[in-house]
């Protein structure tokens, strides 16, 4: 298990539980509580594998940040609205735009969802 340093560990503190996996990444992770017990707030779990030569068996990146995008869009509708939410806004949207083109290009070269580069 490896501590994600996120700059922010107030309330909660984020954990790889996994070993790395295809692509080299991490599949699982654990929010925890830190002001104390430690208790799991919640597992994330990733697609681990492509999904042709795997099946959906977790999330996508496009996934957890289109949750974040809608999160945020809230409080920029009511009474927590700042330029910082705006600004995470406009760059969560842009990382969506990045791994849409990525997604794309895949297509395009027919590897999407295989362990092809």
């Amino acid at each position: 298990m490896r501590k994600l340093n996120i700059n922010k560990n107030d309330y909660t503190e984020v954990f790889a539980v996994d070993e790395a996996g295809p692509g080299n990444a991490n599949h699982v992770y654990d929010i925890r509580d830190a002001t104390g017990n430690h208790n799991i707030c919640q597992p994330i779990v990733f697609q681990n594998g492509p999904i042709k030569e795997s099946g959906v068996n977790g999330i996508q990146n496009e996934d957890l940040i289109a949750i974040i995008i809608d999160r945020l869009q809230g409080f920029q509708r009511g009474e927590f609205a700042c330029k910082d939410n705006g600004m995470a806004l406009v760059n969560l949207h842009g990382a969506m735009a990045y791994l849409r083109q990525r997604t794309k290009k895949r297509e395009d070269r027919g590897v999407e969802g295989t362990s092809e580069l």
